[in-house]
């Protein structure tokens, strides 16, 4: 990141700290990313790095991804905007992504279902059903 090939870990840690940079190791176990083709890249057991800098963070992800088909892909049948606008009229639960209900859990610390109900009391808003789980 800076050149710190032969520098010392600790000098390199003060100098981030310095600079108001902090640096977290999280305990991820798996890390999920979707791709617009409905397809996905899914890193079982990788080493993920969070970097604040100031408000902003900045996630690195490191490991051997695999492909897989995502949950959009799965639903192959027909018109695909037939498919969507149903899932949107039910509000069942094709209505919210499963990325969405992920990222609730996560952040919430929730089960699944109570993730989802949260989600879809306010209608998808990510921050307003976190919110209204904390």
């Amino acid at each position: 990141m800076f050149g710190g090939g032969g520098m010392n870990p600790r000098k390199m840690q003060q100098m981030m700290e310095q600079m108001g940079i902090d640096v977290d190791e999280l305990d991820a176990t798996e890390v999920v990313i979707s791709l617009e083709d409905g397809s996905e890249l899914v890193f079982s057991d990788p080493d993920v790095t969070k970097m604040d800098a100031r408000g902003q963070e900045t996630y690195q992800v490191l490991g051997d991804p695999s492909e897989r088909e995502g949950a959009a892909g799965a639903v192959e049948s027909g018109d695909d905007d037939d498919d969507e606008e149903d899932a949107a009229d039910d509000g069942g639960d094709e209505g919210i992504p499963q990325g969405d209900v992920d990222i609730v859990v996560q952040r919430a610390g929730v089960p699944e279902d109570e993730a989802r109900d949260a989600l879809e009391a306010v209608d998808g808003d990510l921050a307003a059903a976190i919110e209204h789980l904390e």
